[in-house]
């Protein structure tokens, strides 16, 4: 094995594990503010037990993020220096921008928010869940910036030559607004919050079906669903603004998404399939020109196939992309539906008495991680040969004095810290899940602890 594919593998690896992460805060975080706020709009006991018992698990979840993201922030000068030199200037201005403007606003009220209670007033209290949440968004902002920089480069030039160049901005704002960041954006946000409320979601059905903490989890499913119907529906917007952002910066990305071959020619868009890369045929259940009428909404207008392009500028993992991106496309749509039929359920009174439905719901978390990641391989390795699209091929981006040993050693050094972290995290969020977000016991002596004085009207 080379030094490029390992140095591919080592961080596909470690950035997919730390992608499990920050959509789940990003998510919870909003469910954190509606549960908060109903809180102090109600003043009932249990949305302070449910906003204390999910802040508890943002916290595990933050810790973990953040130890897994800065592993990656290394391996840009160790394996990737060529590259960090290039984009140096550009991924410089995002991450300060990341950490002055998001880390900072995060991590600061993040104190407040898990040890303020009873120490500061209800509404301080809020307004630190408040900017948790949009911290952990601006976060996601700056880090997606960056990364559709690299996707569609604006507001630069090229300094140097050789070896020595690198991209240099003349118009921030020009990259900051490059052709893909807001729509790319809007889709990494959308698919955050399905992340985080499908996890209120599934460890609400798990207390619902083993009959523990009911009303309470009865609540906060509700809250999870509003965010989730609402997110899931978004999604299908922005997933669709993606393909036309694709379809017009990143072709030959857009043609690997459907494994479309022919220079030009109209496109079918495929519900399943397979791409034979050797024959560069595609069999399986299609919609007859439906990509085409997907990008252009019409069905005569030709779509630029891979043929188009030279084979040294095309991704050669064709149906890896082909897969990845129709799972990504598949499980957006079975969160649609699920979304929308408990959402009926619930307006026919009849959502809680499901079981199967529960179960279905205590598992569902996994969908939106897989969601997550098969979308972001689909993007990253759609757009090979380039690192930094049209500029820098990503085998010109590696560090020149790197081995392969060396990229093996740190590879399984990873795995095994990774492996050890994980099972850390499942076992500290089993925990407190098996916890509960009060003492049941102790909560059937309190006679009237349904409802306590509004607390705004308390300070």
């Amino acid at each position: 094995m080379d030094v490029e594919f390992l140095s591919r593998l080592q961080f596909a690896f470690t950035i997919a594990f730390h992608y499990i992460y920050p959509p789940l805060s990003i998510g919870l975080g909003v469910c954190l503010v509606i549960m908060e706020g109903l809180y102090l709009k109600t003043g009932k006991l249990m949305y302070e037990q449910m906003t204390r018992f999910w802040i508890k698990i943002f916290a595990l979840i933050f810790g973990i993020g953040v130890a897994t993201g800065i592993v990656m922030e290394f391996e840009f000068g160790t394996n990737w220096a060529t590259y960090s030199r290039y984009v140096g200037d550009i991924f410089g201005s995002a991450l300060a921008a990341e950490g002055i403007f998001a880390f900072a606003l995060e991590s600061g009220f993040l104190g407040i928010l898990i040890f303020g209670w009873n120490r500061v007033s209800s509404r301080v209290h809020f307004f630190s869940t408040i900017m948790v949440a949009l911290g952990s968004m601006f976060s996601a902002i700056w880090i997606v910036v960056a990364n559709s920089w690299q996707q569609t480069p604006a507001g630069y030039h090229i300094v140097g030559e050789g070896l020595n160049a690198r991209a240099e901005i003349t118009d921030f704002w020009a990259m900051v607004f490059n052709p893909s960041s807001v729509d790319r954006l809007s889709h990494v946000i959308n698919g955050s919050f399905l992340a985080g409320s499908f996890l209120v979601l599934s460890v609400s059905a798990f207390y619902i079906l083993n009959n523990r903490y009911v009303e309470l989890s009865r609540a906060s499913f509700k809250i999870g669903l509003a965010v989730a119907g609402i997110a899931s529906l978004l999604q299908l917007f922005t997933g669709h603004r993606s393909a036309d952002g694709v379809a017009e910066y990143q072709p030959a990305k857009l043609a690997a998404f459907e494994g479309h071959y022919d220079s030009l020619a109209v496109a079918d868009m495929y519900l399943v399939g397979w791409v034979n890369q050797k024959t560069e045929e595609v069999s399986g259940i299609s919609i007859p020109k439906g990509l085409t009428f997907l990008i252009h909404q019409d069905f005569t207008t030709p779509v630029k196939g891979l043929r188009h392009f030279k084979a040294e500028n095309r991704p050669t993992a064709v149906n890896f992309v082909f897969q990845t991106y129709h799972m990504m496309v598949a499980i957006g749509m079975i969160l649609i539906g699920l979304t929308l039929l408990a959402a009926w359920l619930l307006w026919r009174n009849k959502l809680f008495t499901q079981r199967w439905l529960m179960i279905v719901f205590a598992f569902s978390v996994l969908l939106p991680q897989i969601g997550n990641q098969v979308g972001w391989y689909s993007a990253e390795v759609g757009r090979q040969p380039w690192v930094v699209y049209g500029l820098l091929r990503t085998s010109d981006a590696l560090s020149k004095a790197v081995t392969a040993n060396q990229v093996i050693f740190s590879l399984l050094l990873f795995t095994v810290v990774y492996v050890l972290l994980f099972i850390l995290f499942i076992y500290l969020l089993n925990k407190k899940i098996q916890h509960g977000p009060y003492d049941e016991e102790a909560q059937e002596d309190i006679p009237d602890a349904s409802k306590r004085d509004n607390p705004l009207m308390a300070h």
